[in-house]
């Protein structure tokens, strides 16, 4: 059988060198050494803007009064450096600093980009907040922990959806700055008056001053059993990894770079990764208003219509949507596909039949397949961390470490945790001495807490896969491990389209149990209607059918108590970024559900529940 056809693509990484340690520990790193960077990524703005003046910098569809979207608005890259310019200049007359940063309350906009921009210039950081913080909470907790983190000397939000919020957490001699609306009973700053600000030589002198150990903006981790941490992001941490990125994925720089993405920039996929790579060469960058999410999914599949990307990020419930659109969606397939070079996802695992369909369409519509990337990576790590190294990719596959990052691999009970040292780790935690100190080995290596093992023991050039996350796993009463993430990716596999995530349960029990949060496929299967609620389909006799089907195949190859799904149940209420059950990017933290629901967790294994399905 002939191996399939992948349009080409070069990887930036294939060799690479271990080494022993102490006994338990091997250090891993890239043969390629890691090449010359930028101070700051200031000074590639700058440079775009004299080279390329008039090209797009980035685009977004102008908002109707109805609520819908119209044609695109471009901002080119002199357009940015000018505007960006300009907002230093108010930021400068305004004192702020570090200690005093900007607060920015916006999803994606053209708006938020050229503040950010604005506050690298000044050399002010700025801090990307979560939205749902703000529009989808209802005690604010996380916003007012952030606020009492940065202690910000400016609060920037993007329209009056947020006054509600700012009434609640800002206090009232704070400045807040608006692009529209108001909040009731007290004096707002116009966004436009800010950029209105005439830039003057202090401009250029505050950017002088700013170098690789500036501060360019506090990251908040999702959160989960704890508050949000403030990861410190500098010029150098951002600099380098995008100078890693490039030699790790070479494709970057083979052609003028387009994104369409919907990525959050609080986020470090989105607004590091994705933002960043997008100043770093020159690219263009269209703000997908869309979502993988039944409301929105339309605005990226119309967007992908439309723009033809170079190469494509997402989430896996997103490429899911988009693998199940171009099944039928003509335009959209030719596209997508006329000259994306890489596709890359993140953020949770990639079920198999996902990956099957995007390469049915392709090889339907193009006679080849495009290459899936993925790797490994954190806020703290900037996120570019791991990354494949051939075309044959795997679900649960990493790669090898990029230029300039050191992998430490230490045996944990059983698990091989990977550590990383490099220019593109974070310094620490913003003013969280506890937390940064307990971060990093004494050796200086950072504990991500992810679990790896090889790829093919007897081919380290191949690299590491996934094994789960070291804090997830969890012993069973028999004293066995249970190694969550391997076997959460096999139920997300087999109940394919069904399940959007599982949470594994049975610590100190007896077996293996699980929590499944249904797609919105399971509505089509019970043959219900809309208006029925989601516990009505849930329990309906095709969906019960269903997934008796799916858990007796997971039992037959389960070969023990550690890895049989003995039982499982469909949960109704959907995770909650609240509670920090869920990150901006749309994966479960596993230790957060089961924490706000233990009661669900005792009543499955104590047969209390109403529907438990069971393996015959």
């Amino acid at each position: 059988m002939n191996a399939p056809q992948f349009r080409p693509l070069k990887f930036g990484v294939t060799r690479v060198t271990l080494r022993d340690g102490v006994p338990g520990t091997h250090y891993l790193k890239a043969d390629q050494e890691l090449q010359a960077f930028p101070e700051r990524m200031t000074d590639r703005l700058q440079h775009w803007a004299q080279v390329k003046p008039a090209h797009s910098f980035m685009a977004r569809r102008v908002k109707q009064a109805d609520g819908s979207t119209g044609d695109w608005q471009h901002i080119s890259y002199a357009q940015a450096w000018q505007t960006a310019r300009n907002i230093a200049q108010g930021l400068i007359d305004r004192g702020l600093n570090a200690e005093r940063p900007v607060v920015i309350l916006s999803e994606n906009s053209l708006e938020h980009a050229m503040l950010a921009l604005g506050c690298m210039v000044a050399g002010v950081p700025f801090v990307p907040t979560s939205p749902p913080y703000s529009l989808v909470s209802v005690d604010y907790d996380k916003l007012k922990h952030v606020l009492k983190t940065v202690t910000p000397g400016l609060v920037f939000a993007s329209d009056a959806r947020y006054a509600k919020a700012i009434a609640a957490t800002v206090s009232e001699d704070m400045e807040v700055v608006m692009c529209e609306g108001a909040v009731d009973g007290r004096q707002v700053t116009t966004f436009d008056s800010l950029c209105a600000t005439v830039a003057t030589p202090s401009v250029d002198a505050a950017m002088a001053a700013t170098g690789p150990d500036t501060i360019v903006k506090f990251l908040f981790t999702s959160g989960s059993t704890k508050l949000p941490k403030a990861v410190i992001n500098t010029q150098r941490l951002w600099c380098a990894n995008q100078q890693q990125m490039a030699q790790s994925m070479p494709v970057l720089a083979e052609k003028e770079l387009v994104l369409v993405d919907w990525l959050p920039w609080n986020h470090t996929f989105g607004g590091n990764h994705n933002f960043g790579m997008t100043v770093f060469h020159g690219g263009t960058l269209y703000i997908d208003d869309g979502k993988p999410t039944p409301a929105l999914i339309g605005e990226t599949l119309r967007n992908l219509r439309e723009i033809a990307p170079t190469v494509y990020f997402n989430v896996p419930t997103g490429f899911e949507a988009i693998a199940n659109a171009m099944k039928t969606d003509d335009l959209l397939r030719k596209t997508l596909l006329s000259r994306v070079q890489m596709f890359f996802y993140a953020g949770a695992a990639l079920a198999q039949p996902i990956w099957d369909s995007l390469y049915e369409s392709q090889e339907r519509e193009i006679g080849e397949r495009i290459v899936m990337g993925t790797g490994l990576g954190m806020t703290e790590s900037g996120p570019f961390g791991i990354f494949v190294t051939n075309p044959f990719v795997q679900a649960g596959d990493l790669g090898v470490p990029t230029p300039g990052l050191e992998l430490k691999l230490v045996d944990m009970q059983g698990k091989t945790e990977v550590r990383y040292r490099g220019p593109n780790i974070t310094p620490g935690y913003w003013r969280n001495p506890e937390e940064t100190a307990g971060a990093f080995d004494e050796e200086g290596f950072f504990k991500t807490g992810d679990a790896v093992k090889w790829i093919d023991e007897t081919d380290v050039h191949l690299g590491l896969k996934f094994d789960g996350r070291i804090a997830e796993d969890f012993k069973l009463a028999t004293g066995t491990f249970v190694s969550v993430g391997p076997l959460r990716g096999k139920i997300i596999a087999a109940g394919a389209p069904y399940i959007q995530d599982a949470v594994l349960t049975g610590i100190n029990m007896k077996e293996v149990g699980a929590m499944i949060f249904p797609t919105p496929a399971v509505r089509a299967l019970s043959g219900l209607g809309a208006d029925v609620p989601l516990s009505e389909v849930l329990a309906s006799a095709p969906v019960l059918a269903k997934f008796q089907e799916i858990v007796n195949e997971l039992a037959k190859s389960g070969t023990g108590s550690a890895n049989r799904i003995a039982r499982l149940c469909l949960l109704s209420e959907p995770p909650t970024i609240d509670k920090g059950e869920i990150t901006d990017k749309g994966s479960i933290n596993q230790r957060s559900v089961l924490t706000h629901r233990a009661d669900t967790v005792a009543a499955l294994h104590a047969d209390t529940l109403h529907y438990i399905v069971k393996p015959q």
